[in-house]
């Protein structure tokens, strides 16, 4: 089992002390609140069956350094392109001195809707052409909307592995409080851990903020979430058992992965029901189902949720949600989901689903 250590989300005053430091004794190293392990296994970490779902916010912590060049430019538009083609250079929002990193991305909880559980998750490569040191990777500033950065510390065991050239991590903290007393609109995150540079393995990094919440008009759903850290090279397979579908159910799974290139093919997010029924490869407009670790944060419908910036192709952050009813055909009582990566040196951080409960 993970230790856990319960939220350390520091005060207002905290993170005006710290914003008010020299931009050197803000960066300094803080040792993490708990051990890095080199892998973690997928766990369940919140599983509740209420009416309501789960949202979610996301975006990179880094990008193309020279954003007026033509290719950086075409590939921030969504141009097929891999982080270690690029000199990749820290995204920062804020105009805050003292952050080297920031960005932002828009919570949306539905009206009538009460949060009910928060989590951001947070990772990226430390090894690019520069060396970062690990002490930090518990470490992240948030801002509520409106607010003031708040120093956050990771709460449970933070994964980090070296491996396929990369040196990479993923470490989380439980945010509910706040979340559930500033609701929706924009929260910012700043100082992830991330290289910069350029690589064979290449820079990446980012952050995910996953919200369940509870709304009385929405349909009963069956709401889980897992994480864990770990390379993709072998399938990670999550079975929700003893939770009954019925045909024509409708659902959404999202997940965070890291270091998916645009173009590697050989990725895959599929899902079951259970028996001998053949597993159904998620797909949309944004994501191939053979290259769904492709660089985007992405969400069904029309209006997705505001990003700054809102890069099309995020170099190796993936943080998607997908729509699954077409996959319910028939009813099951072994829904589960594979995620794997053939040729891109891939990392899975977290896994979310919410489907509606058989009564």
């Amino acid at each position: 089992m993970r230790k856990f250590l319960g939220p350390l989300l520091r005060t207002t005053a905290s993170a005006v002390a710290l914003a008010a430091l020299p931009a050197t004794a803000a960066a300094r190293p803080v040792a993490p609140p708990s051990p890095d392990a080199p892998r973690l296994s997928f766990e369940r970490r919140h599983h509740a069956v209420q009416h309501g779902g789960f949202v979610r916010a996301a975006n990179a912590t880094i990008s193309c350094r020279v954003p007026k060049s033509a290719a950086c430019r075409a590939v921030r538009e969504g141009r097929t392109a891999v982080n270690g083609d690029f000199d990749m250079f820290y995204v920062d929002v804020d105009k805050d001195p003292n952050t080297y990193n920031s960005s932002r991305a828009e919570v949306r909880i539905p009206a009538g809707g009460r949060v009910t559980y928060a989590r951001l998750y947070w990772g990226g490569n430390l090894r690019v052409g520069e060396q970062k040191p690990p002490k930090d990777n518990g470490r992240v500033l948030i801002a509520e909307p409106g607010g003031k950065y708040k120093e956050l510390l990771a709460d449970t065991v933070v994964g980090h592995r070296v491996a396929q050239g990369a040196d990479a991590y993923q470490a989380s903290a439980d945010v509910t409080k706040l979340v559930r007393n500033s609701g929706s609109g924009l929260y910012t995150v700043a100082q992830v851990n991330t290289a910069m540079g350029r690589s064979a393995a290449g820079a990446w990094g980012g952050w995910t903020l996953v919200v369940a919440y509870e709304n009385p008009a929405e349909p009963l759903r069956d709401l889980s979430l897992w994480d864990g850290f770990d390379s993709l090279r072998s399938p990670m397979v999550i079975r929700l058992r003893g939770a009954r579908v019925a045909a024509g159910a409708g659902g959404r799974v999202g997940l965070v992965a890291y270091d998916g290139d645009r173009g590697i093919t050989g990725d895959s997010l599929t899902v079951s029901t259970g028996g001998k029924r053949k597993p159904v490869a998620l797909r949309d407009a944004a994501d191939p189902a053979r290259d769904v670790l492709n660089s985007t944060i992405s969400e069904p419908g029309n209006s997705p949720a505001r990003r700054v910036p809102a890069f099309a192709n995020t170099l190796g952050y993936d943080s998607d949600v997908f729509d699954f009813r077409s996959a319910l055909r028939r009813d099951g009582d072994q829904l589960g989901f594979r995620l794997v990566s053939h040729r891109d040196a891939a990392w899975a951080g977290a896994l979310f689903v919410a489907v509606d409960a058989r009564r």
